[in-house]
């Protein structure tokens, strides 16, 4: 299997790092297609991969194409790379606001099309995918594309009606969670916590509380529960969340990201 790439950032830097930890292919089986000479020798410093200016010659390459270019350049470059994929290749997006019928239109109907939307966790192997494949996919196709997901977290076969839910829970809520994080630091900083400890403290715990949420199995509020003694220290927090309407708040935020992504 080869994989290509249009963009070589950020994300597109942790598909790759992932592919490569997990060793679902070798360097030399990528490609990736970078516009300046600094980003040209700096993937090929970290990663050891095939890098070229020619976004053509990567489609022409990659039996699975990851396009990692902003939206706004999404249509451009299909219209550059169009007659150069293969024929039975995947292509792969991880632009917001383009549909598999776009796509479908741009590239013909028969084309295997994959929409995703990752977020940025994917950084440090942690990431959260979801994935809609377009009706031309073979569950072998499907697999191979959760396979390269997988590789730096966990993914979700998600209806494409769903990607805009997607996006306020999943693709723009680790910004919530820096903000809870950075709010409970400010708390013990008051309190005459060393700024630098009241982030380790406060992160370890929301990863912790995270992982005890999916390894267990269990609801959060019965976890939640597990921890609010009687007349303790825990349940008279939780009490002042309540009354700021914490919850509420929340899930403002969250019906608000995905109104705007839908346009609303």
């Amino acid at each position: 299997m080869k994989i290509g790439f249009i963009g070589c950032g950020n994300m597109a830097g942790a598909m790759i790092g992932g592919i490569l930890r997990k060793k679902l292919v070798a360097p030399d089986q990528i490609i990736a297609t970078a516009k300046t000479r600094n980003s040209i020798e700096r993937a090929k410093k970290e990663y050891s991969i095939g890098v070229t200016p020619d976004n053509r010659e990567a489609a022409s390459f990659a039996d699975v194409l990851v396009l990692a270019v902003k939206p706004v350049y999404m249509e451009e470059v299909l219209d550059e790379i169009a007659d150069a994929l293969k024929p039975d290749s995947i292509v792969v997006s991880l632009a917001p606001g383009k549909t598999l019928d776009w796509f479908a239109k741009k590239l013909g109907p028969d084309r295997k099309i994959v929409r995703t939307m990752p977020n940025t966790p994917a950084l440090v192997g942690e990431g959260m995918t979801a994935i809609c494949p377009n009706g031309n996919l073979s569950e072998e196709d499907i697999q191979l594309v959760e396979n390269i997901f997988q590789s730096f977290g966990k993914t979700e076969i998600t209806a494409e009606s769903m990607i805009d839910v997607v996006t306020g829970i999943s693709g723009s809520s680790p910004a919530y969670v820096f903000l809870f994080i950075e709010a409970m630091a400010d708390a013990a900083v008051l309190k005459g916590m060393p700024r630098k400890q009241a982030y380790v403290f406060a992160s370890q715990a929301v990863l912790g509380s995270a992982k005890m949420v999916l390894e267990t199995g269990k609801h959060p509020g019965e976890l939640k529960d597990m921890v609010c003694s009687p007349a303790g220290t825990t349940i008279e927090a939780v009490k002042v969340l309540e009354e700021k309407g914490f919850r509420g708040a929340v899930m403002d935020a969250v019906s608000a990201c995905v109104d705007k992504g839908r346009g609303i």
